[in-house]
């Protein structure tokens, strides 16, 4: 027989041991924007912004290659925002996530993802002599000279672009394992 006022139930249990406190060593607020990694964001974030709008301003000869390219520069870009969005409004303190480790991931996966993009935009540039259509009387070239000098530099703001994520997640890669 129990003691009057006991129950058979157990305690409810403590709801911090099932969420830990999360894992962060990027500051919060505008300090994230003086350190390497808020740097280096704010560059994929402009370095990408030029990319899709150099890619978008052409007349998309090969939509499959420029189609991804268009894919993973958008998509890459609004992740980043968010991301640096996270930091900026102090989200990153809030939420029980190992940041370091996601910090990581996510630039790993977007740096393998972009310099794919990098390859197929340089690709497509490559053929800028090629004629449109093999068969045709014509000698129309896939890319006019306009839109091979801009596709020139979409390739190598696409590259930049890598280059960055890759420096992301080398910085990040340092600060999860530290």
């Amino acid at each position: 027989m129990l003691p009057r006022g006991a129950s058979s139930m157990p305690p409810p249990p403590n709801p911090a041991a099932y969420f830990p406190q999360p894992r962060v060593t990027l500051p919060s607020g505008l300090e994230i924007l003086r350190t390497y990694s808020g740097a280096v964001i704010f560059l994929e974030i402009l370095f990408g912004t030029i990319v899709w709008i150099l890619v978008a301003s052409t007349q998309i000869p090969l939509p499959l290659l420029q189609g991804w390219v268009m894919f993973v520069a958008v998509t890459a870009w609004f992740l980043s925002i968010v991301f640096l969005c996270v930091f900026l409004f102090g989200y990153a303190n809030r939420i029980a996530v190992n940041w370091n480790q996601t910090d990581f991931l996510f630039h790993g996966t977007t740096f393998v993802f972009y310099f794919g993009a990098f390859l197929l935009q340089a690709a497509t540039t490559s053929l800028h002599h090629f004629p449109r259509k093999f068969n045709s009387t014509t000698q129309e070239k896939i890319l006019s000279d306009h839109e091979y000098n801009i596709s020139i530099a979409a390739s190598i703001f696409a590259f930049a672009t890598a280059v960055c994520y890759g420096c992301s997640t080398a910085l990040a890669l340092r600060r999860w394992r530290l």
